[in-house]
């Protein structure tokens, strides 16, 4: 029995609570479970796996010796799309979750499926809770995941609001409206959860929200605490907005991608998003604060305790949003508590993660061209003038209105984007996918303050974009090895302590490689699109990898100037393999 609707939902209850002959039932997640997540490898409780955000796995029964004999255990199908083709209105950014042997997933829509994994011989459906959203309002359908938290999956919607329901039941319990999608506001990232905490990062940056991250009580949904990454005038860093337009007003900076949480300093690290409108700096003059930074901020408070801005006074939609990876590891003989980050400029950073000082970066995409490199003292791109309040890098004019097109290395989604990226402590390595090319630029005034849109400009792709995977050293910036696709990489990373990276392709491909060479070891092709990352999880110590299929309309733009891909068709599956 499903549960198709919040409108009838009581109607069917009553009905799937006595035809429910063995109770779908996993044991709660407290707390604690989520705080010793890595004493659990056959599970995956949170989106990132771990707080620390490093996507490794435990599990090593499918390792770089019989990987080969890989083959698919089971399908499902999901939700979440409508159409087909090169124009398709939703697709997935999700990555499954499992407790207990039952999984959890979110298509684009918001709609939540429990799926009762146990056999390895298939993905019964147990229930599906549909938010009721108004489809005919939604931007770009885009959800990236649920979390668990005692007996409820909490989820979001495009339309700002933070929905818990029941595991066992599929029962609607609570609706929380965190802002209102009027102001442009959405929610895409996953909720975390920290002790009693909800973290809810907003989205929506491009439609001219302002934006922020909200605690909630994870039981009551109370709001616990609110902090926007674009200051208001009389805060610290609004000096950094200027111009007469009231640019703070809707100057983006969204949380679309999930932060870690530092148990250590109680720190949660999260990325923002680029200023808005995004591709005309004139209308924002300054380096806007803090957008395009990492923010850590303490989890009982919200206060900002320290920051780190990439590309400041962004023009080229450099958003930084991706995966923060915290890493424990020796640097020149010393312990230090590290923060690597690939960032969608083109450079692999990393930081101390306790005071956020910046301690080197190194170019990872194979052509750049905005700047001729990252000051070793400052990490500001070379170029930087902090007298100006039009920053112009290497390719940019003092008025970008002026200017024309230009053509911007990495594109203007990377580099490595929202796609999660894994830190294996097997190797040392951080591993992040991506994509290679490059866009033409325009900056537009008159698409500036909302009439239009709010992007200032707009972009398109310079040529074939095609894609890569690179492995970092955080210890000293140095890249190990490095993979070149033929298609852009929307997935995300995942590696195992059997030796193996998994990530995904633009053209279907999803790929198993060697840890240390990038070498690949074993490939299937879903014959569809897909923007969602790999997981592992094991049932009765059975290891199986798990992917959604299906992209959503973004990364589609990626394969504009790839013809064999022209009639690729959409779809909207769940992949299940086991040895």
């Amino acid at each position: 029995m499903l549960i198709k609707s919040a409108a009838l939902r009581g109607i069917f209850m009553s009905a799937l609570l006595a035809s429910t002959a063995i109770p779908a039932l996993a044991a709660e997640v407290t707390p604690e479970r989520l705080l010793n997540a890595a004493q659990e490898p056959q599970n995956w409780l949170m989106v990132h796996k771990e707080y620390n955000s490093n996507r490794f796995s435990q599990l090593d029964e499918i390792n770089k010796d019989n990987v080969k004999n890989l083959k698919v255990a089971f399908t499902t199908a999901i939700g979440g799309l409508m159409g087909a083709g090169t124009n398709p209105m939703g697709g997935h950014q999700a990555t499954p979750l499992v407790n207990d042997g039952y999984m959890y997933v979110v298509d684009s829509w918001g709609a939540v499926y429990k799926i009762d994994v146990r056999d390895g011989k298939s993905g019964k459906i147990v229930w599906v809770m549909d938010p009721g959203v108004d489809k005919a309002d939604v931007w770009i359908p885009s959800n990236r995941g649920v979390a668990l938290y005692k007996n409820f999956v909490i989820s979001v919607t495009a339309d700002g609001k933070v929905n818990w329901t029941n595991a066992d039941t599929g029962e609607l319990v609570k609706t929380v409206q965190v802002d209102d999608p009027k102001n442009g506001y959405s929610l895409t990232a996953a909720p975390l959860v920290v002790g009693d905490k909800l973290l809810i990062g907003g989205s929506g940056g491009d439609r001219g929200a302002r934006d922020h991250i909200t605690a909630l009580n994870a039981d009551t949904g109370e709001q616990l605490w609110r902090t926007y990454s674009v200051p208001a005038p009389g805060e610290p860093g609004s000096e950094t907005w200027g111009g007469e337009n009231n640019a703070w007003m809707h100057g983006g900076g969204a949380f679309w991608v999930t932060g870690a949480y530092d148990p250590e300093t109680k720190l949660t690290l999260w990325g923002t998003g680029q200023p808005v409108p995004m591709y005309d700096p004139e209308y924002r003059p300054g380096d806007n604060l803090y957008t395009n930074s990492t923010l850590a901020l303490d989890v009982d408070t919200g206060k900002i305790e320290w920051y780190f801005q990439y590309t400041p006074g962004d023009f080229l939609d450099y958003d930084e949003v991706g995966s923060r990876q915290i890493i424990n590891a020796k640097v020149d003989g010393e312990d230090r508590k590290l923060m690597g980050y690939f960032a969608r400029n083109g450079f692999f950073y990393t930081h101390d993660r306790t005071n956020g000082q910046f301690l080197g970066a190194k170019q990872y995409v194979t052509k750049l061209n905005w700047t001729d490199g990252i000051d070793p003292k400052t990490g500001k791109p070379v170029e930087y003038d902090d007298s100006k309040d039009i920053q112009v890098y290497k390719v940019g004019a003092p008025s970008r209105r002026d200017q024309g097109a230009i053509e911007a290395c990495p594109h203007i989604q990377g580099g490595v984007n929202l796609f999660p990226t894994s830190y294996s402590p097997k190797t040392g390595a951080v591993y992040g996918a991506g994509m290679e090319g490059c866009a033409e630029v325009t900056t537009d005034p008159a698409r500036s303050d909302g009439k239009i849109a709010w992007n200032g400009g707009q972009a398109v792709n310079a040529g074939r974009i095609t894609g890569s995977i690179t492995a970092m050293d955080p210890t000293n910036t140095e890249q190990k090895a490095q993979k070149l696709f033929d298609y852009p990489n929307y997935s995300g990373v995942v590696s195992t302590a059997g030796g193996l990276v998994f990530t995904a392709t633009m053209d279907g491909t999803i790929h198993a490689l060697d840890d240390e060479t990038l070498e690949e070891l074993w490939s299937f092709n879903a014959g569809s699109p897909i923007s969602a990352p790999p997981m592992t999880y094991a049932v009765d110590g059975k290891q199986y990898v798990a992917i959604l299929v299906g992209a959503h309309r973004i990364p589609y733009g990626r394969i504009t100037n790839t013809p064999e891909l022209q009639d690729i068709q959409n779809t909207s599956m769940l992949y299940v393999f086991s040895l």
